[in-house]
């Protein structure tokens, strides 16, 4: 694509019109405070003004509107520097603020917004090609930014003819507007490629590239065509969306390739048989002892992933060691792999996180985490004792973190310049709030627990832990190492400490590659199951950690609140004895006690339950109610389960599909439609993600069976609705919503929920409005911020975004029976 430069004088709107590049030299900013993070509450005044259409054109030192202190805010002009980005970062990003949702002492990271107008001559599709920016509103309609500055975000847009407004959210922004020669082409600008490994990683091999269509239509019925020396590849790829860019997969046929180095793949994008683009991508070609990377379709969109691989030493041997490297913010999988040298004893294998920063190593992080953990045992045939956990930076807390909450996985794990907790450390989203004097945020961080490494701290009892940290470290000071060596002296009798003198963050390859860490790992493996007759687990949700070695929590009594059980097993005294914390139901695995044995269990210092096994197999569930223990029948499947917890962020996960509602006015239907597409962008940015989106028209339940659905609309406006949610006690419909009982009325309330659908394995996540202003309200997405905790519900006005919290109506979480409780609810206002 030719990119010509243009310079435009936007305050007198004097263009000079260039064929395919708009570049901006000025801009009017504002420091309007607006606060995003790892949280669900938000706030954006402008955004809530647009949403009120009270938001007055931005003019040069024309009133925005009021600070916190009663100061008047103004729009200020910005120039833009050498590199062509217009820089706004200033102190005014840090103000002082009374929200009580946010942490106590926090600098917050304000929002400024940059103004910036268009005129066009003509109406015409573009694209928008802006870096550094954490959201843009195009005429009102909200796009994901590029707050990394990946520079892989290219979103189609349609200009009208006059003016456009483009309000951008971001400190360090560089904007372009594009105007393509084609409608439809490819973009390989975001590649997600394997390697190939002659002899070992060749034949049909599946790679994805990005299309970006332009057009008013759908774009049906592509194929790509491959050709990798000679050997072609033909593949139909899913539909991409009118307006939209889609990741999608393709086949090549690396089998003709033997030479190392790099290898041309020519792409062709056809349609009916004829050729729309062609472009030629290159493939890394390696020896079978080098590092490499390897692709997969992930269960949890259905798109396609890499990790990559530090072979052994002399070749890969069944019944070796492996370790799990994850990275840290930044840095790519192959990356990771690269700083280690060849281990004779063992196979590295580097999970991705699905994007160099990604979700932090939770929530979808962790997902990919374990789906390339499963993929290497299978593919590799380790030990199953000898399988390790290491990382750096955000790695050394995604460490942590899989360490806490999977202790039985590893033998020993290392956190390398690590911090433990969200809550402790920030970064581009900000800090988890760790606490709050309102009953409603306090509930709302309740879904924020699982991320609380500290709080698990108990869980490393049985693992080995080596922590290294440069003591000159300024990106993640040494306090947070020293600060998890405080709380493991406490109680951890097998842990090691090393501060590396002078150490920054990355004080070379050894940063990670350490060798006394693989020596240390070389010391420890994982005990049988018949070893540990002790155990100590802690949990914030059966959802994402249930088991550990023969006891899982099934339900708690209270959900995301902690959940820890403490257990003896003595097998000579035929006994199991111990105590629970916020555990209603729970399975013991008794296959250590030979068939025909009666023994005792008593928890909490209540009854003892007595039972006779009737295998050497057995397991047995126990409830607690009115403080006494029994044993009871297996749970319904239909009945809240670690298969299907909640929250509602567990929605967007089996293969899920986006069903947009199109029964409403024009107006609903295409703020719903601006919604759905706005969460594919985001979770294709964040998530190196695919999704498909289709009408409520579309939609029957035999056609997308074994996916969750993702709905977007009410009950009038989604026909879709009546198919999954008519049983849901939550209804959202045009001008209200009801929630039993209870009942709120008005155009602009919104609702975050999840619901179950028949097949006990798969939810309904709801993103619904009563009118056009609630769903505007509901356009953020924080939801695909690493680490941030939403309930199970959640419904609110467009005031939230002024007024914070109390504009929260209600939310929490259902019973195990997926029933309204007043025990984990709280509601503010109601008719």
């Amino acid at each position: 694509m030719r990119k010509s430069i243009c310079i435009l004088f936007l305050f007198g709107f004097n263009t000079l019109q260039a064929q395919d590049t708009i570049h901006f030299i000025k801009a009017l900013m504002v420091s309007s405070n607006s606060r995003y993070g790892r949280e669900a509450i938000y706030t954006d005044i402008l955004a809530w003004k647009m949403y009120n259409d009270s938001l007055a054109t931005p003019k040069l030192n024309g009133v925005f509107g009021l600070n916190e202190e009663g100061d008047t805010i103004t729009w200020k002009e910005v120039n833009a520097d050498s590199a062509g980005r217009l820089r706004t970062f200033s102190g005014r990003n840090f103000q002082r603020t009374t929200n009580p949702f946010l942490r106590p002492g926090r600098a917050d990271r304000g929002a400024d917004y940059l103004y910036l107008p268009y005129n066009a001559k003509k109406q015409q599709s573009a694209l928008l090609y802006i870096q550094g920016n954490s959201g843009v509103y195009f005429n009102g309609v909200p796009h994901m930014g590029d707050p990394y500055s990946s520079g892989y975000m290219f979103i189609p847009v349609l200009l009208k003819k006059g003016l456009n407004k483009l309000y951008i959210r971001g400190a360090n922004v560089l904007p372009v507007i594009i105007f393509p020669h084609k409608s439809i082409f490819l973009n390989i600008a975001d590649l997600t490629l394997p390697s190939i490994v002659p002899d070992q990683q060749t034949g049909i091999l599946k790679g994805a590239v990005t299309v970006i269509n332009t057009s008013p239509k759908t774009a049906e019925d592509f194929r790509i065509k491959t050709n990798c020396n000679g050997k072609e590849r033909t593949i139909a790829i899913a539909s991409v969306p009118a307006m939209a860019t889609r990741k999608v997969i393709f086949d090549f046929d690396a089998s003709a390739v033997t030479e190392k180095g790099k290898t041309d793949v020519t792409l062709s994008l056809l349609h009916e048989n004829k050729t729309v683009d062609t472009t030629t991508i290159q493939v890394d070609v390696v020896d079978a002892s080098t590092q490499y990377s390897s692709t997969f379709i992930s269960q949890i969109d259905g798109s396609l992933q890499y990790y990559a691989v530090t072979p052994q030493l002399n070749g890969i041997r069944e019944n070796a060691a492996l370790f799990l490297s994850v990275h840290g913010a930044g840095v790519e999988a192959i990356g990771q792999a690269r700083a280690y040298k060849s281990k004779d004893w063992g196979t590295l294998v580097a999970a991705t996180n699905r994007r160099p920063r990604g979700f932090n190593w939770e929530d979808w992080g962790r997902l990919d985490a374990l789906e390339v953990l499963e993929i290497a045992e299978q593919k590799f045939k380790p030990d199953p004792r000898h399988i390790y956990l290491t990382g750096h930076s955000m790695g050394g807390h995604g460490t942590w973190f899989l360490g806490a909450t999977y202790p039985d996985k590893w033998a020993a794990i290392a956190p390398c310049s690590g911090y433990a907790s969200l809550k402790d450390y920030g970064s581009a989203d900000g800090r988890i709030p760790d606490s709050s004097r309102q009953r409603v945020e306090q509930l709302l961080l309740r879904a924020d627990n699982q991320s609380d490494v500290p709080e698990l701290a108990f869980n490393y009892k049985p693992l080995g832990i080596y922590i290294l940290h440069g003591d000159s470290d300024r990106t993640v000071p040494v306090r947070y190492a020293r600060q998890m060596r405080a709380i493991l002296g406490e109680f951890h009798p097998d842990f090691n400490y090393y501060e590396y003198p002078g150490g920054e963050h990355w004080f070379g390859n050894q940063s990670v590659d350490w060798p006394h860490i693989f020596t240390y790992f070389k010391w420890h493996s994982i005990a049988p199951d018949s070893a540990i007759n002790n155990i100590d687990f802690t949990t914030a949700s059966p959802g994402i950690s249930s088991t550990y070695r023969w006891v899982t929590i099934i339900q708690q009594q209270h959900p995301l609140a902690y959940s820890r059980i403490t257990l003896k097993r003595d097998r000579n005294a035929k006994n199991i004895s111990g105590k629970t914390e916020n555990i209603l139901l729970l399975q013991l695995t008794l296959n250590e006690f030979d068939k025909n044995t009666e023994i005792s269990i008593q928890l909490d210092s209540l009854n003892s339950i007595h039972y006779t096994t009737i295998s050497n197999n057995d397991s047995i569930y126990l409830i607690k109610n009115d403080n006494v223990w029994s044993i009871t029948q297996k749970p319904d499947a239909n009945d809240k389960n670690p298969s299907r917890y909640g929250t509602f962020k567990e929605a967007f996960n089996h293969n899920m599909v986006f069903v947009v509602g199109t029964n409403g006015s024009k107006e609903e239907n295409e703020t719903n439609l601006n919604k759905a597409v706005y969460d594919a962008e985001s979770w294709y940015y964040r998530g190196n993600g695919a999704i498909d989106i289709i009408t409520d028209k579309q939609y029957s339940a035999e056609k997308y069976k074994g996916r969750n659905v993702i709905i977007y609309g009410n009950a009038n406006n989604n026909s879709a609705w009546n198919i999954l949610l008519k049983d849901c006690p939550i209804q959202v419909y045009t001008g209200k919503i009801t929630a039993d009982s209870l009942g709120w009325n008005g155009d602009d309330l919104a609702a975050y929920f999840v619901w179950p659908q028949n097949d006990p394995t798969l939810l309904t996540g709801v993103v619904a409005a009563t009118g056009v202003k609630g769903m505007k309200a509901a356009y953020a997405n924080q939801y695909f911020a690493g680490g941030s905790g939403f309930p199970d519900f959640m419904i609110f006005s467009i005031n939230m975004l002024k007024d914070g919290s109390n504009e929260v109506k209600m939310a929490g979480f259902f019973n195990n029976q997926w029933k309204l409780s007043k025990d984990d609810c709280v509601v503010q206002k109601q008719i």
